[in-house]
């Protein structure tokens, strides 16, 4: 008897020591302003500013990138996109989402695991913020937990997509622009 309850302790102990491991989210602050930085999560505006302007950098890298800007609109809404400053190949006009916010690092301890980020908003969920690579960020402003493959940098985008339709697939056209997938699915 004691050998039996002493293993399912045992096995209890393993249970939940695996699901603390599992548990790879950090903590984010995510904003649509610096303002909203400083009156909602207590940052100087030094460090919401920085962290705005990283962001704001990092989007024409990360950004999905578009061969017309009504492909653009079809994932993000009427208005919403931008000219990026690429070309394609041929020396066409290339488009991406306006930036909606950004995304802070791990808030937990004052120290960033990765860098600040620019965050988007899809048409078919406009509810909530996006990275780069179509990761549910949050619907609210704030500090919040993220998944930890979403705090992870945005992969650089070399080639522009074509909408495929409604809005849920995408192929790659020809280019230097990297496919986008699926987004705001």
């Amino acid at each position: 008897m004691k050998r039996s309850r002493a293993l399912k302790l045992s096995l209890m102990g393993a249970s939940a020591l695996t699901l603390v491991a599992c548990d790879n989210s950090q903590e984010v602050g995510v904003f649509e302003t610096v303002d909203q930085c400083i009156d909602q999560a207590g940052f100087s505006r030094d460090i919401c500013e920085a962290n705005q302007k990283k962001a704001q950098s990092e989007h024409v890298r990360v950004a999905p990138k578009y061969t017309s800007i009504s492909d653009c609109e079809i994932d993000f809404g009427s208005e919403k996109c931008e000219t990026a400053p690429q070309r394609t190949t041929s020396g066409g006009s290339v488009f991406m989402p306006m930036m909606m916010g950004y995304m802070m690092g791990n808030m937990l301890g004052g120290n960033s695991r990765f860098s600040a980020q620019p965050l988007y908003r899809s048409r078919d969920d406009s509810r909530n913020f996006r990275t780069g690579d179509n990761q549910k960020v949050s619907g609210k402003t704030g500090v919040t937990k993220v998944a930890g493959q979403t705090a992870r940098a945005a992969s650089t985008k070399t080639r522009t997509i074509r909408r495929g339709g409604f809005g849920s697939s995408a192929r790659a056209s020809t280019g230097r622009f990297r496919s986008f997938r699926g987004f705001g699915g």
